[in-house]
Protein backbone atom coordinates (compact mmCIF):
# COMPACT_ATOMS: atom_id res chain seq x y z
CA UNK A 1 0.00 0.00 0.00
CA UNK A 2 2.74 2.57 0.42
CA UNK A 3 4.36 1.69 -2.61
CA UNK A 4 0.80 2.94 -4.38
CA UNK A 5 0.33 5.85 -2.29
CA UNK A 6 4.40 6.99 -2.56
CA UNK A 7 3.25 6.72 -6.68
CA UNK A 8 0.62 8.81 -6.32
CA UNK A 9 2.49 11.38 -4.74
CA UNK A 10 5.53 11.58 -6.98
CA UNK A 11 2.50 11.60 -9.92
CA UNK A 12 0.87 14.33 -8.29
CA UNK A 13 3.91 16.47 -7.49
CA UNK A 14 4.68 15.89 -11.45
CA UNK A 15 1.81 16.49 -12.99
CA UNK A 16 1.38 19.43 -11.04
CA UNK A 17 4.59 20.78 -11.69
CA UNK A 18 4.03 20.05 -15.69
CA UNK A 19 0.96 22.01 -15.32
CA UNK A 20 2.47 24.77 -13.52
CA UNK A 21 5.33 25.40 -15.70
CA UNK A 22 2.76 25.48 -18.82
CA UNK A 23 4.50 22.11 -20.15
CA UNK A 24 1.42 20.51 -20.87
CA UNK A 25 -0.07 23.36 -22.96
CA UNK A 26 0.67 21.83 -26.47
CA UNK A 27 0.86 25.22 -27.72
CA UNK A 28 4.12 26.40 -25.25
CA UNK A 29 5.73 23.64 -26.26
CA UNK A 30 5.56 23.47 -30.19
CA UNK A 31 6.18 27.41 -29.61
CA UNK A 32 10.04 25.99 -28.14
CA UNK A 33 10.29 24.33 -31.54
CA UNK A 34 9.61 27.43 -33.43
CA UNK A 35 12.59 29.41 -33.63
CA UNK A 36 11.83 31.23 -36.97
CA UNK A 37 8.42 32.32 -35.45
CA UNK A 38 7.48 33.03 -31.58
CA UNK A 39 10.43 31.40 -30.22
CA UNK A 40 9.66 30.61 -26.59
CA UNK A 41 12.72 29.27 -24.55
CA UNK A 42 11.06 28.39 -21.37
CA UNK A 43 10.97 24.79 -22.21
CA UNK A 44 14.83 24.88 -21.82
CA UNK A 45 14.53 26.34 -18.64
CA UNK A 46 12.25 23.88 -17.60
CA UNK A 47 14.81 20.68 -18.49
CA UNK A 48 17.42 22.33 -17.69
CA UNK A 49 15.81 22.83 -13.62
CA UNK A 50 14.50 18.98 -14.26
CA UNK A 51 17.98 17.96 -14.88
CA UNK A 52 19.77 19.47 -11.80
CA UNK A 53 17.01 18.16 -9.75
CA UNK A 54 17.55 14.72 -11.39
CA UNK A 55 21.08 14.89 -11.18
CA UNK A 56 21.05 15.61 -7.34
CA UNK A 57 18.18 12.99 -6.95
CA UNK A 58 20.52 10.58 -8.24
CA UNK A 59 23.32 11.33 -6.05
CA UNK A 60 21.27 11.05 -3.09
CA UNK A 61 19.19 8.31 -3.74
CA UNK A 62 22.19 6.28 -5.08
CA UNK A 63 23.76 6.08 -2.01
CA UNK A 64 21.49 3.65 -0.62
CA UNK A 65 22.00 0.43 -0.55
CA UNK A 66 18.69 0.16 -2.22
CA UNK A 67 15.38 1.63 -2.92
CA UNK A 68 12.72 2.18 0.04
CA UNK A 69 9.79 0.06 -1.85
CA UNK A 70 12.22 -2.76 -3.80
CA UNK A 71 15.05 -5.03 -3.06
CA UNK A 72 17.34 -3.28 -5.65
CA UNK A 73 17.56 -0.49 -8.45
CA UNK A 74 16.55 -1.06 -11.47
CA UNK A 75 18.70 0.78 -13.28
CA UNK A 76 19.77 0.01 -17.94
CA UNK A 77 22.80 -1.42 -17.77
CA UNK A 78 23.27 -1.42 -21.54
CA UNK A 79 25.38 1.74 -22.64
CA UNK A 80 25.49 1.10 -26.54
CA UNK A 81 23.04 2.32 -29.31
CA UNK A 82 20.62 0.00 -31.18
CA UNK A 83 17.91 0.51 -34.11
CA UNK A 84 15.39 0.48 -31.23
CA UNK A 85 16.42 2.63 -29.18
CA UNK A 86 17.64 5.69 -31.85
CA UNK A 87 13.99 4.96 -33.70
CA UNK A 88 12.00 5.19 -30.86
CA UNK A 89 14.13 8.25 -29.93
CA UNK A 90 13.13 9.75 -33.48
CA UNK A 91 9.70 8.66 -33.41
CA UNK A 92 8.98 10.51 -29.86
CA UNK A 93 10.66 13.81 -31.23
CA UNK A 94 8.54 13.50 -34.21
CA UNK A 95 5.55 13.56 -32.30
CA UNK A 96 6.63 15.80 -30.17
CA UNK A 97 7.75 18.29 -32.45
CA UNK A 98 4.14 17.69 -34.29
CA UNK A 99 1.96 17.43 -31.47
CA UNK A 100 3.43 19.69 -28.99
CA UNK A 101 2.75 16.62 -26.33
CA UNK A 102 5.13 14.15 -24.46
CA UNK A 103 4.16 11.00 -23.22
CA UNK A 104 4.86 12.22 -19.48
CA UNK A 105 3.34 15.72 -20.23
CA UNK A 106 0.07 14.49 -21.97
CA UNK A 107 -1.47 12.72 -18.41
CA UNK A 108 -1.46 15.98 -16.84
CA UNK A 109 -3.03 17.63 -19.98
CA UNK A 110 -6.15 14.89 -19.76
CA UNK A 111 -7.31 16.51 -16.66
CA UNK A 112 -6.66 20.50 -17.78
CA UNK A 113 -9.38 19.81 -20.47
CA UNK A 114 -7.11 19.77 -23.48
CA UNK A 115 -9.23 17.39 -26.03
CA UNK A 116 -6.25 16.82 -28.32
CA UNK A 117 -4.94 15.37 -25.25
CA UNK A 118 -7.20 11.93 -25.20
CA UNK A 119 -6.34 11.55 -29.01
CA UNK A 120 -2.77 12.10 -27.88
CA UNK A 121 -2.48 9.55 -25.58
CA UNK A 122 -5.00 7.04 -27.37
CA UNK A 123 -2.82 6.68 -30.42
CA UNK A 124 0.59 6.45 -27.71
CA UNK A 125 -1.59 3.61 -26.40
CA UNK A 126 -2.20 2.10 -29.57
CA UNK A 127 1.08 2.54 -30.99
CA UNK A 128 2.41 0.79 -27.82
CA UNK A 129 0.44 -2.12 -28.08
CA UNK A 130 1.47 -2.08 -31.95
CA UNK A 131 5.46 -1.86 -31.07
CA UNK A 132 4.89 -4.63 -28.60
CA UNK A 133 2.93 -7.45 -31.29
CA UNK A 134 5.77 -6.50 -33.93
CA UNK A 135 8.31 -7.03 -31.19
CA UNK A 136 6.17 -10.62 -30.21
CA UNK A 137 5.92 -11.28 -34.03
CA UNK A 138 9.66 -10.70 -34.53
CA UNK A 139 10.76 -12.98 -31.48
CA UNK A 140 8.71 -15.69 -32.49
CA UNK A 141 9.93 -15.20 -36.26
CA UNK A 142 13.29 -15.92 -34.65
CA UNK A 143 12.90 -18.40 -32.67
CA UNK A 144 10.78 -20.60 -34.73
CA UNK A 145 14.07 -20.14 -37.54
CA UNK A 146 16.47 -21.23 -34.55
CA UNK A 147 14.54 -24.27 -34.14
Amino acid sequence: MARIVSALVVGLIFGTGIALSGMANPAKVLNFFDFAGIWDPSLAFVMGGALIVTAIGYAFVLRRDAPVFDRLFHLPTRRDLDVPLVAGSVIFGIGWGITGFCPRGAIPALGLGHGEAWLFVGSMIGGIALARLARHTMLTRATAKAV
